[in-house]
């Protein structure tokens, strides 16, 4: 990322929330929409067009009215920076400090541009240099790489095969609190019993203890197989 370990372009706390929320709108879409970013930002729409246009001149971003915004690879690197820094604050808050997995996200979003690289590599080494947060997400090297892994629904999943919580996608404090409460976090062995029609709920076998949740919730955890 950095040229120098611990070293990096200082740059507002502002510019790297809109560089890392267009990153990870970019997950979803191909193209991000100001109305997108103004909504994930919680800004005016004015406000994100005009962030746009100062980061496009600092050759952060591609801006084109009408057709929405892209990370260059020089806004991609900060962009993935931070979220490094924040998915590793997440992970060291709950193996080191006993945080629970509902509670660590507002943490991280504060300390997550103080952190240098340095400190980052340290937090890095400390928990065995993890490729996943608490919630699944992956956690981008130092270089800026990022493990992809093709995941499916829960709600997709196939009746009597046997799966794994890999990634929860509503992070949501409720939402987490109530998975967990169910026993869906991440690394959870997970089978879909029965299924009701009509988007009804799922019945699940989740650690060997029996579940019922709606199609909706099942939407927003993601599975991979189960390790033999």
């Amino acid at each position: 990322m950095s040229e120098q370990a611990g070293i990096r372009p200082n740059y507002s706390e502002a510019i790297e929330d809109f560089l890392k929320a267009i990153y990870l709108l970019q997950q979803e879409h191909e193209r991000v929409q100001t109305s997108m970013l103004a909504d994930a930002l919680g800004i005016t729409a004015p406000s994100t067009t005009e962030m746009a246009k100062k980061l496009a001149k600092a050759n952060l971003v591609v801006h084109e009215p009408y057709r929405g915004i892209q990370l260059t690879p020089s806004g991609e690197r900060i962009a993935l920076e931070i979220i490094r820094h924040h998915r590793l604050i997440e992970l060291f808050l709950v193996e080191a400090l006993g945080y629970t997995w509902d509670e660590v996200h507002e943490e991280a979003e504060r300390m997550e541009h103080a952190v240098s690289e340095r400190l980052a590599e340290r937090i890095a080494q400390y928990l065995s240099n993890p490729r996943y947060d608490p919630h699944g997400d992956p956690i981008p090297s130092a270089e800026g790489d990022v493990t992809e892994r093709l995941l499916t629904p829960l709600s997709e999943w196939p009746l009597q095969d046997r799966g794994r919580v890999a990634r929860l996608v509503d992070q949501s404090p409720d939402m987490l609190r109530y998975l967990a409460d169910k026993g869906l976090i991440v690394g959870a062995p997970v089978e879909v019993v029965a299924r009701d029609p009509f988007d009804g709920p799922l019945s699940l076998m989740v650690s060997e203890r029996h579940q019922i949740i709606g199609q909706n919730v099942a939407s927003h955890v993601l599975v991979d197989r189960a390790e033999s």
